[in-house]
């Protein structure tokens, strides 16, 4: 093992798509969102995954990342581009058949003059302050449609959070604005979905629980990452380890170095009471996280090592999160691009 190896189950990604689907009605569409590369995992290969466990609706942020979607599926699925039309996008949405989701007046207006008689959706705000058009806005735009959207939809700021008193008022808002409207509606992403029945409208679009993230606790594990051990050594009572000599052995300690850091997408922050694992057993992280390498005491172990796992069934995305003080998003979409990608499946046939 000569680098970091992150291994992807694709096979949980269908199935959690399918688990998320059952969470609503049968007429109710599930989406996908395989924004920023498929949330870091790589939109070729999970993308496909997702159309064959039955996503007929894909989500991006930007019209390159809807490009490379097109090309990973082929003509049939819907791709939907949340940013709109942005100035110089309208030959690549109109070539590749991308849908965006217009959000202000001014893009209202830039679409008909460049891309007339195109497929469009629409994008509200419901009280996120965000992206979309505000209430006022609508109303005075929603009478003027040259023609219908695909899709109308709309974004929960707080679904995270289900006691969150910020969800009902965003639901009735969105519910007030698309009233009368005989077009498909969507307010729910993964947190919504959970929910239930009163957010779900006419298409829910989950993105990070299809990846084993919160808030879908009940999520398939989808990622595992083992990084091999460069180097063992043994310390003694009183020497420092690594960077700002801040860690310090108390005793005699067995210490491996790792080939990750923060260049892989592992903060700094993770230091301070994190592990590494060699299966079941944790290998506390000794010193810094530096740029390349980690420093772990496997004094606990009997034989030194030649891989820890850093994800996996002990460690969650989630968990690293928590450890460095953001959310498992943000770890998914910053893993870096020195990992050797193994894209896992056991039956392909099944999905």
């Amino acid at each position: 093992m000569a680098r970091a190896r992150l291994t992807i189950d694709l096979d949980a990604i269908a199935a959690n798509w399918r688990t998320l689907d059952a969470l609503s009605a049968p007429e109710v569409e599930t989406a996908a969102v395989v924004k920023a590369n498929a949330y870091g995992l790589g939109v070729d290969a999970v993308a496909p995954v997702l159309e064959a466990a039955g996503a007929r609706s894909f989500f991006v942020a930007l019209a390159e990342e809807g490009v490379a979607v097109r090309r990973a599926l082929g003509d049939g699925p819907r791709i939907f581009v949340f940013s709109g039309l942005m100035p110089g996008d309208a030959p690549l949405l109109t070539a590749n058949g991308l849908v965006p989701l217009l959000n202000s007046l001014q893009q209202l207006s830039d679409f008909k003059s460049e891309m007339p008689g195109t497929a469009f959706g629409i994008q509200l705000d419901s009280g996120m302050n965000r992206l979309g058009l505000e209430p006022a806005d609508w109303k005075a735009a929603r009478d003027q449609l040259d023609a219908m959207p695909a899709l109308i939809m709309s974004h929960l700021a707080c679904a995270d959070a289900p006691d969150h008193d910020m969800n009902r008022r965003q639901r009735d808002c969105f519910a007030e604005m698309v009233q009368d409207m005989s077009v498909p509606c969507s307010l729910a992403a993964t947190g919504g979905t959970l929910l239930g029945p009163d957010f779900h409208h006419q298409m829910v679009r989950p993105g990070i629980g299809l990846y084993g993230g919160l808030p879908f606790a009940g999520a398939a594990p989808v990622v595992t990452l083992s990084v091999p051990v460069i180097q063992t050594r043994t310390v003694e009572a009183g020497e420092a380890v690594g960077y700002g000599a801040d860690w310090v052995a108390e005793g005699p300690r067995r210490i491996a170095t790792v080939a990750a850091g923060y260049a892989d997408g592992l903060m700094r922050h993770l230091a301070p009471g994190m592990a590494l694992y060699h299966g079941a057993t944790p290998c506390p992280i000794a010193g810094r996280v530096s740029m390349d390498l980690i420093t772990v005491d496997v004094t606990g172990l009997p034989d030194a090592p030649d891989k820890l796992d850093i994800l996996g069934p002990q460690q969650t995305v989630d968990d690293l999160a928590r450890a460095a003080g953001t959310i498992g998003y943000e770890i998914l979409t910053s893993l870096g691009d020195r990992y050797e990608r193994v894209y896992k499946r056991r039956k392909a046939s099944e999905n």
